[in-house]
């Protein structure tokens, strides 16, 4: 057992407080979305029929879209990870050699745990099939365990983002450290969250010992970013790994960012690649809702069914598009293993699934959703919460010098003393400035569950 810090029942009331707290501000939707009783909800147990989920935001309380982990949080014990029916599809994974080395993650960890205090280190590694793989949230007020950037020396988080470059690709480093400054723009615009709308109000922390033959992973999370990495030998696991931000697009410190433009064009590619009569078994019938992300934070044994169209039924050019598609997710983990994973959705591809919700113009806010049996994205333009016209907030209100790219409609509306001054609130039209996306690896791959228990029963 490592020494880390446990969860306290202290620690699990807070947890709970801010998902009963977050009740309170959501109201009926919440409470839908909580209890899975939202449009689009077909039990109580985490299913969902796939299509929209009207009302609450998906940083809305334990439900679909992503506040996470709550009165629905699932134990790892008794984790089976997405699948169709509730009925895990056996002999998907294995354990194999890849051919990619994992030295320099290994290496790149070992340095930054060497790096901390006895006490952060202590608080911040836990074993390898502990609760807290599954105890993530894309919400900034949430309560999180491990070692938080913000209160990290510089030399200590340089260590930190060393190791998200060698577990990253360069594009997947940029969009988080991306995600994580424009989480400090929104808190300057919105005037609330001064501890959690920063850079700093993101964690680390280990599941095992950093190794090149036993298993071991780290968790990196936030708001707006949750980024799951279980390694076994030259295997990794990148998944779940959440990736949203609002807004997409603004300037901080002179900096223009720009977020989810590849994940927008390459949806948009795809979708119009597509015949009349392809596009009529893709998209829904359904509107567009506030948010329709059913796989976010809290949902690790959702059942989804397949819905849309099957490449099966695309030409080879279609084909190439689903899986350019796909690689834009694929491609922020580093670029080795990344092409092992694709290899793997090839092998599924005739059962992938293309499914999409809303307009389709470039501008447009819309939902897609890539599912095989290896392989689950989502990509939500979502209503505002906190940033933009007709959106609701916490805080302050937005400071007197507002930062390049504040639209001059300041937002207003969200009830005092809301966890982490942006976070929550039922916003307005959804729109490309709010984006939350999500890859995941159904049938019991997420977190590298299926990948350990075949390790353990072969080499234990």
């Amino acid at each position: 057992m490592h020494a880390h810090r446990p969860r306290t029942p202290a620690t699990e009331r807070t947890r709970r407080w801010f998902m009963n707290r977050s009740l309170l501000l959501g109201g009926a939707a919440a409470v839908a979305t909580m209890t899975g009783c939202s449009a689009g909800a077909s039990d109580t147990s985490g299913s969902a029929s796939g299509g929209a989920q009207s009302g609450m935001p998906s940083g809305g309380p334990g439900g679909a879209g992503g506040m996470g982990p709550g009165v629905t949080e699932v134990k790892y014990a008794d984790f089976t990870g997405v699948t169709t029916d509730g009925k895990v599809v056996d002999d998907l994974f294995s354990i194999h050699s890849t051919g990619v080395s994992t030295d320099a993650v290994v290496q790149a960890a070992q340095a930054f745990l060497d790096g901390l205090s006895t006490k952060v280190r202590r608080a911040s590694v836990f074993d390898v099939d502990d609760d807290e793989w599954l105890a993530w949230s894309n919400v900034d007020g949430y309560e999180r365990e491990g070692a938080r950037m913000g209160d990290l020396t510089e030399k200590q988080r340089n260590l930190g983002y060393a190791l998200l470059g060698a577990a990253l690709s360069a594009d997947g480093l940029a969009q988080t450290r991306n995600i994580m400054k424009l989480n400090a723009f929104l808190g300057d615009y919105n005037g609330g969250g001064k501890e959690t709308l920063t850079e700093g109000h993101y964690y680390f922390t280990f599941m095992g010992t950093p190794s090149t033959s036993k298993p071991w992973g780290f968790q990196y999370e936030g708001h707006h970013v949750a980024i799951n990495y279980f390694v076994l030998g030259d295997q990794v696991v990148m998944s779940p790994t959440f990736m949203g931000s609002e807004p997409t697009s603004a300037t901080y410190n002179g900096e223009k960012i720009t977020l989810f433009k590849p994940e927008t064009t390459a949806g948009l590619a795809l979708l119009r690649s597509l015949t009349s009569a392809q596009r009529r078994k893709v998209v829904s019938a359904d509107e567009k809702g506030g948010t329709d992300m059913v796989a976010g934070a809290g949902q690790d044994n959702l059942k989804l069914a397949y819905q849309g169209l099957a490449a099966k039924e695309f030409t080879s050019a279609q084909r190439q598009k689903l899986l350019d598609l796909v690689g834009v997710y694929v491609g922020y983990m580093d670029d080795g293993h990344a092409a092992v994973k694709l290899k793997e959705v090839a092998e599924h591809l005739d059962d992938t699934y293309f499914y999409w919700i809303g307009e389709t113009e470039d501008s447009s806010a819309f939902y897609y959703r890539v599912h095989s049996p290896v392989v689950l994205i989502e990509y939500d333009a979502q209503s505002p919460l906190a940033y933009g016209e007709n959106a609701q907030m916490g805080g302050g209100g937005a400071p007197s010098g507002r930062p390049s790219g504040m639209p001059s409609g300041q937002p207003t509306g969200m009830p005092s003393g809301g966890p982490g001054g942006g976070g929550m609130g039922m916003g307005g039209t959804p729109t490309q400035q709010h984006i939350h996306t999500i890859i995941r690896t159904p049938n019991g791959g997420d977190y590298g569950v299926d990948l350990l228990k075949l390790h353990l029963e072969t080499d234990h």
